[in-house]
């Protein structure tokens, strides 16, 4: 699914001198490619603050604590997505509110969104899901309604701009009250191990985050927070620091492969290729889409003999995501009904994803297209 040993190899003397450089020094925690990499994401993302952290699923838990959200507070997320948005609502003993996607985008539907609220709804978890940027205009409009706060998993669309109905931009993560990512290797700008980052404009907060992540203290042994221990080591730092000049590359090396899978599945019936509809438009300039995975929905009932049709040709695929959260054994929960849910019930049985990494060449673009259109005849 993805190619991080080729990747690697175009890297190689960059990333090798960066753990070298970690290595000579023996600064393993918060050393300075930690700062450089921090300083360097916030230029990039022009955002106040990053906050680096170990993992994704720590930052979207601390993003969380720095709000103050209390025990009972009800968070709405998306029903189609990973486990881990979730996961971090319930470990902090907040309600989670799952709600159908949308049927373009597989982003959190709005009117759906609407519909969840209630007198104890505190904060939206918007979902970038598969590297397309949510609907991010509506969202805004609402959390201002309702006085919400907006927490992005930017996990899988970091390099994604969005474009606001009066034209301007903003990058992926940086529009709602605090953003999170996500440096797992396979991500779109990935490090060799573990690590996330936090990002927002809010100072207040950026000081509670930035105590948070370090055992709520600012001075050592002084503990002015109730903290966790999630630390970006010093050599993914370094790592991390060698690829984001290469991120916007790395997008549209995928958008270009996408592309191509697009025009190899148009005419096919059977096939429902993904759309950029974030912009409300379908386009093929902007960057809302940064194509973390190229996912398809196959219309005719056959998504699982495709599934093993292509891993019996040796190409790769998979299924995200096999289960809905709502259907979980961990997350049940007696205010769901499947009639909430059309989209997600239909997603589970109709989606696989492709091969989607920065290295793919049209030879192995044209095998894995080929032996799918082959397959769906």
């Amino acid at each position: 699914m993805v190619d991080l040993q080729g990747q690697y190899q175009q890297i190689k003397e960059t990333v090798d001198n960066s753990i070298q450089e970690v290595l000579n020094s023996s600064t393993y925690i918060n050393g300075p490619l930690v700062k450089e990499f921090q300083k360097n994401l916030e230029d990039y993302l022009d955002v106040k603050h990053v906050i680096p952290c170990a993992n994704g699923t720590d930052a979207l838990q601390i993003a969380m604590m720095g709000l103050g959200l209390e025990q009972g507070d009800e968070v709405i997320t998306a029903d189609f997505t990973f486990a881990a948005t979730v996961e971090v609502i319930a470990l902090l003993k907040l309600t989670p509110v799952l709600v159908d996607v949308d049927s373009k985008t597989y982003n959190i539907d709005i009117d759906a969104l609407k519909k969840a609220i209630t007198p104890k709804t505190k904060a939206i978890v918007p979902v970038h899901l598969f590297g397309q940027v949510a609907n991010m205009d509506a969202i805004l409009e609402i959390a201002r309604e309702h006085n919400l706060f907006i927490i992005e998993d930017n996990a899988q669309a970091i390099g994604a701009d969005y474009t606001f109905k009066n034209g301007t931009k903003q990058k992926a993560g940086t529009i709602g009250n605090v953003g999170t990512t996500s440096f797992f290797p396979s991500k779109n700008l990935g490090c060799y191990g573990d690590g996330g980052a936090i990002f927002t404009n809010d100072d207040k907060l950026a000081h509670t985050l930035r105590g948070i992540v370090n055992h709520g203290m600012y001075t050592r042994y002084y503990h002015d927070v109730v903290g966790v221990n999630s630390r970006l080591d010093s050599i993914q730092a370094g790592v991390l620091k060698a690829k984001l000049p290469l991120l916007d590359s790395y997008c549209e090396a995928r958008r270009n492969a996408a592309r191509f899978y697009n025009n190899a599945f148009a005419n096919n019936s059977s096939i429902t290729t993904p759309t950029t509809a974030s912009c409300d438009e379908v386009c093929d300039t902007c960057n809302c889409h940064v194509f973390h995975q190229y996912t398809l929905q196959i219309t005719n009932g056959k998504r699982d003999e495709l599934h093993k049709h292509l891993l019996g040709k040796g190409i790769p695929n998979a299924i995200y995501y096999p289960v809905a959260l709502h259907s979980q054994k961990a997350y049940k929960d007696a205010r769901y009904k499947e009639e909430d849910f059309p989209v997600t019930n239909n997603l589970i049985k109709t989606v696989i994803s492709l091969p989607m990494h920065t290295e793919l060449d049209k030879e192995q673009l044209t095998f894995i297209t080929e032996s799918i259109t082959n397959f769906l005849k």
